[in-house]
């Protein structure tokens, strides 16, 4: 359910956004019916599969404590409705992220998180069935995450009131774009799952608990870019829809370089100390967590360059290409890593550096589809991008190298220390090398001016 979401989730944030920036309101309000009934559609065809085939597999195949039937069942059910409820959601997430409206996601995330924290103290004396009582409890959570989006949406936009549309001109282009997403994001997930699945049968579950360690990594420092990356996203869609294309290629360019600095600027301290950090937060450390984490560490670098390359082509909607030729050299993975397995017998580290160049490799291709599509000179990926990118990251990481001589992490204050000389010396890095004349001006004057009001404030 979460990978069909995934792929409407990004059909209905290209369309909604798209149709923001033409600025005409029918378009508007029609787009986004459409996009609702296609969700509500889904929806009721997964609530049949749910309710057929998956609860004949959970009585009959999964295996189950002896007495635990019922349980299981109220947590199968209140799985299906938390799924559901997010589901139909999306096209009220996609509205808010359309019309920038950053600031209701971070206080609906806040009280979620609050929401959730208030969960795991209530179990602590929950009367009844733990199990259930969180299902039940995480259920009503999502609800009423849900009641505060669409009544947001409904108090700020008025093309959210929903109307039954089932034009099939519109829903047509938004299906075959939503097709050809789903062709990338199931690339995405057998190449991800299926090297998992080579790492337990080569190397067993304990390889697999140190690539489950890198992901929770990853994952956790994936979403300080993506959440910049995310803000500057509405703009490039509508940039083009409006027509606006230099304004749309200097949100291209100014969005990865800027992304790749905040990685850096994370990935660094982390990258050097990454044993300490491990000890820190596990008892028993699996061997080759530290190797890939910071393996992972550079794949996040490239995949702050690979994001605005994939909103400006769906930015344009024409994605057929773009999806069959990633897809394809990305699921290039499995065999390659399959057959250097089994007939050079290579170690889980050398198995995940194929991941790593590969997906090196595969952003110059995206570039080289991407870039004449928007009518963006190819070559000022590799000077407005890469180089400054290539200078900051060499200086910033030489010098956090000969840091790591200077000052020893053995204790927590010691690891601070680090990070903030570590912020220092990336922080002047991007500075002198990194920005160009105008930029530094433009940061000058925000600083500038928050100086000012915090002045007349006091």
């Amino acid at each position: 359910m979460g990978f069909v979401n995934s792929t409407l989730i990004g059909a209905s944030a290209r369309f909604i956004t798209f149709s923001q920036g033409t600025g005409n309101k029918i378009e508007i309000q029609k787009t986004f019916d459409c996009i609702v009934t296609l969700h509500y559609i889904f929806a009721i065809l997964i609530l049949i599969l749910c309710e057929t085939i998956g609860l004949w597999f959970v009585t009959n195949k999964l295996v189950v404590p002896d007495g635990r039937m019922n349980a299981t069942l109220w947590v199968y059910q209140c799985a299906v409705i938390a799924k559901l409820i997010e589901f139909i959601s999306t096209p009220y997430n996609s509205l808010i992220i359309a019309h920038e409206k950053m600031s209701a996601f971070a206080f609906v995330s806040i009280y979620d998180k609050c929401i959730q924290l208030a969960i795991a103290f209530l179990l602590l004396v929950a009367p009844y069935d733990r199990l259930i009582m969180y299902a039940v409890l995480i259920v009503i959570a999502k609800i009423s995450v849900r009641l505060i989006y669409t009544l947001y949406c409904h108090r700020k936009f008025e093309e959210s009131k929903y109307h039954l549309c089932l034009d099939k001109e519109r829903i047509k282009p938004i299906l075959t774009y939503a097709g050809w997403i789903f062709n990338g994001n199931l690339a995405f997930l057998g190449y991800t799952q299926g090297l998992n699945i080579l790492l337990n049968l080569f190397f067993g579950p304990i390889v697999n608990a140190a690539r489950g360690i890198s992901q929770q990594v990853q994952v956790a420092i994936y979403s300080f870019t993506n959440n910049f990356q995310t803000a500057i996203n509405p703009q490039i869609i509508k940039s083009y829809a409006a027509s606006e294309l230099s304004r749309m290629h200097n949100l291209v360019l100014m969005s990865s370089r800027f992304g790749f600095f905040l990685m850096l600027i994370i990935a660094l301290p982390i990258y050097f100390n990454t044993d300490y950090i491990l000890n820190l937060w596990l008892t028993e450390v699996p061997e080759y967590s530290g190797t890939f984490i910071r393996m992972i560490l550079i794949i996040g670098l490239n995949s702050t360059l690979r994001n605005p390359t994939i909103t400006a082509i769906q930015a344009t909607g024409n994605v057929k290409k773009f999806q069959i030729w990633e897809g394809s050299l990305l699921l290039l993975i499995i065999p390659i890593a399959y057959v250097l397995l089994k007939c050079y017998h290579i170690n889980p580290v050398q198995t995940l550096s194929v991941y790593m160049f590969t997906e090196l490799a595969v952003q110059f291709v995206r570039v080289f589809i991407t870039y004449p599509q928007i009518n963006l000179h190819i070559r000022l990926y590799f000077t407005k991008i890469l180089w400054p990118c290539i200078k900051v990251l060499a200086i910033s990481a030489t010098a956090c190298h000969l840091l790591t001589g200077l000052i020893h992490v053995n204790s927590i204050s010691m690891l601070i220390t680090y990070v903030v000389a570590s912020l220092a010396i990336s922080g002047i890095s991007i500075w002198l090398f990194g920005i160009n004349k105008n930029e530094r001006s433009y940061v000058v004057s925000i600083i500038a001016n928050k100086v000012h009001k915090l002045k007349r404030t006091n």
